[in-house]
């Protein structure tokens, strides 16, 4: 798939695969500073009200214990942006959680023994944390996520609904899901002198420093943040988090450098969420498939500590051409753990939905799933009205079709069997937008012959430093290997955060900018660069995404086969393929391995992944990778990831669009319509786990919270 000639485009080798593998990359909590102490939080057993004591005794009197921060006696801190980072500053409990407490000591074994003896008595008030799509606190609030307009109408989609001779008007769940990182949520700080340096798990340190300078009151010059390696963070690490904050709070209490890494049972409480959604599309259609009415309200909840609004009607604006149009969404804010970002939001439960239910319409037409959404392709973006800058879905749509063997689908429900085993097949469409965010990049020629790139960008596991070698390689039109990166500091020219698959377009902007620079430089210098070198700084403000008169996405295809055991009820994934259309694709082996993480995430919340609020206690029922189960190896049997050549000059130098996000974009979907294939029968709430196998009702299963929804049957949204 290179064919170049150049660095770009090559299966290049991760750089820092071999340190990985040998352990020789340090994370967030492998800093052995002299005199390290830990850092231990304790959170709120309450699911909402007050502390109104906190009794420290037995923990200070436990060996090895230092400290028990308090919010009568942690360091005040300055309001942050973030209400969620306002640790310790108040006696308030917003959600059963929060942290009240933090425990220092010589151990991480006796810091947690320690925020074991804590004793702390609360104020308790009425708590709600149940989502309903007529909660009386309901909005309609002016954005979602991403500055989106939280409301969008175009034409009379109602009376267009009304008049349509087909119609599927449906509800799909979306439960809350969590991110569960290999790596915890991790800090190690401390203060040398005025300075202050830390290492932390996060996918932006630049953020990380200035929130940091924001709330301690210090200037940015003497914060140093380090990410050098993160174990992972799909979003959840895309912000300052608590861990952060205390480690900084107890390292300059106690004089030590402090550890706090959060453990994993209080991941699902402070460090983000996906919102459950409840999606109510409403399509309607002439005959012969095409859309006259789109209208996909989205309900979903918010914390009382600050609004986040998943925004997982967006897609819509997007996807088909649909001339009347209503993407709205719907808010109630609860005592819930404040949501956040989780690999693709919006997009992930939307396009869940929206894919679904064009699968139902395409069952209630008789009609080919494929050529339904071929049918529905638009020329310009329907909610903008701008062309787009390159838009290949059909291509994708045709190519995976050739590649999974589509034409021979026997397109009746129930009509393939093995033994116990009913087979089916489901595809489903996938969008993201293209983002470039302002960064800035260094790049150094040494007297040796070799060259140096800095940018403060952060692999999360993606390869960003490999990718970025092979952007500076090729604008300065040398050997790959004569290019070191550095990255994951703060002291480097500051870059965006990892996150909305836009860290390559804006980091290898600001690269090849700098790099480009430099090579005029030495074109115009005679012999070997100097003893100190010569360098080049590119800033990049990114305002040809906020500016772009054409709309820019990626594009994608899923295709997916099933099993569905009628005898346990259990679904399983025998083979999912993946034709993508993200224009220049900058190493083919890192690309492949997102495309796959983000369909096997996919299949995940198709089928393993779902938290449970519980309403009495108000917290999420699993809380540990023993009972959120994250698909294994033996889940995913077969995954392939293919795309096509794309030439796009309106993105970026080098053509290229995010790939971390559009791989979960629609494989739910393609795996829910793969069952209701094998089964006849359709399900609207994830995830399909064997108790709500769409046969129990058949097969003498164990049944359903609800009934599950066959064709034709309205949803009673009072109680979904």
């Amino acid at each position: 798939m290179a064919g170049t000639g150049t660095a770009l485009g090559a299966p290049v080798e991760r750089r820092e695969g071999r340190l990985k593998v040998t352990g020789g990359a340090r994370y967030a909590a492998e800093h052995p500073l002299p005199g390290r102490v830990h850092g231990w939080p304790v959170p709120a057993a309450v699911a909402r009200g007050r502390v109104t004591a906190v009794d420290a005794t037995a923990a200070l009197a436990l060996p090895g214990v230092l400290a028990v921060l308090t919010p009568e006696n942690a360091p005040r801190l300055a309001e942050p942006e973030d209400a969620a980072l306002a640790v310790l500053q108040g006696p308030g409990v917003p959600h059963r959680g929060w942290i009240v407490a933090l425990a220092v000591a010589e151990s991480p074994e006796a810091a947690r023994a320690a925020a074991r003896a804590v004793r702390v008595t609360y104020e308790r008030e009425d708590h709600d944390v149940t989502l309903t799509v007529n909660h009386p606190g309901i909005y309609e609030p002016k954005t979602a996520n991403g500055g989106f307009p939280g409301r969008r109408e175009h034409g009379h989609p109602e009376s267009a609904f009304a008049s349509s001779p087909v119609r599927v008007d449906v509800t799909y769940r979306v439960p809350p899901l969590h991110n569960h990182p290999m790596e915890p949520h991790t800090s190690t700080a401390h203060w040398d002198g005025d300075r202050l340096i830390v290492h932390t798990s996060s996918q932006g340190s630049t953020a990380v420093r200035d929130t940091l300078a924001q709330m301690f009151e210090v200037s940015e010059d003497r914060i140093t943040v380090v990410a050098d390696h993160v174990g992972g963070g799909f979003g959840s690490k895309g912000t300052a988090r608590p861990d952060v904050v205390l480690a900084v709070m107890a390292a300059r209490v106690t004089g030590r450098p402090v550890t706090v890494a959060l453990p994993r049972r209080l991941l699902p409480s402070v460090v983000g969420h996906r919102a459950p959604t409840l999606n109510r599309l409403r399509l309607g259609a002439e005959r012969d498939g095409r859309l006259t009415s789109l209208t996909h309200v989205a309900t979903t909840h918010t914390s009382r500590v600050k609004e986040f609004v998943e925004q997982a009607a967006v897609p819509a604006r997007v996807m088909y051409a649909a001339p009347q149009s209503l993407t709205t969404h719907r808010v109630v804010p609860l005592d819930v753990p404040s949501p956040s970002w989780m690999r693709a939001p919006g997009e992930a439960p939307g396009m869940y939905a929206l894919e679904s239910a064009l699968d139902e319409l395409a069952t209630e037409l008789g009609m080919d799933p494929v050529e339904l959404r071929v049918r529905n392709e638009p020329d310009r973006e329907p909610d903008s009205g701008k062309p787009f800058s390159s838009r290949h879905l059909v291509e994708c749509l045709r190519e995976g079709a050739r590649r999974f063997d589509w034409a021979r689908r026997d397109p009746r429900p129930g009509s393939r069997r093995e033994g116990p085993l009913l087979v089916g097949t489901g595809v489903a469409a996938a969008t993201y937008p293209v983002y470039v965010q302002p960064s800035a990049a260094q790049a150094r020629a040494l007297p040796d012959g070799t060259f140096v790139v800095g940018i403060n960008a952060t692999d999360i596991g993606t390869g960003a430093r490999t990718v970025l070698a092979q952007v500076a390689a090729d604008a300065l039109g040398v050997p790959l290997e004569s290019v070191r990166t550095e990255v994951g500091d703060s002291d480097l020219p500051p870059a965006s955060l990892a996150g909305g698959s836009s860290g390559t377009a804006s980091w290898g902007w600001a690269v090849h900018e700098a790099c480009t620079r430099l090579a005029a430089r030495l074109a115009d210098h005679a012999g070997p660069p100097p003893g100190s070198g010569l360098s080049a700084r590119a800033d990049t403000t990114g305002q040809a995404d906020a500016e772009s008169s054409y709309a820019r996405h990626a594009f994608g295809a899923h295709f997916a086969e099933v099993t569905v055991d009628t005898v346990t009820g259990e679904v399983r994934v025998r083979r999912m393929l993946g034709v993508f259309a993200a224009g220049r694709i900058l190493n083919a082996r890192t690309a492949r391995s997102q495309f796959i993480g983000g369909m096997t995430m996919g299949l995940g919340m198709a089928l393993t992944e779902g938290s449970t609020m519980d309403p009495v206690f108000g917290d999420f029922v699993e809380s540990d990778l023993a009972s959120y189960h994250v698909p294994t190896h033996a889940d995913v049997p077969r995954v392939e990831a293919h795309w096509i050549d794309e030439s796009d000059t309106r993105l970026n130098p080098m053509g290229s669009k995010g790939i971390g996000e559009i791989g979960i974009v629609g494989s739910a979907a393609a795996v829910g319509n793969a069952v209701h294939h094998a089964t006849g029968v359709r399900f609207r709430e994830l995830p399909l786990t064997p108790d709500k196998s769409p046969l129990n009702d058949r097969i003498g299963g164990p049944g359903l919270a609800r009934p599950a929804h066959r064709e034709g049957t309205p949803v009673d949204e009072s109680t979904s």
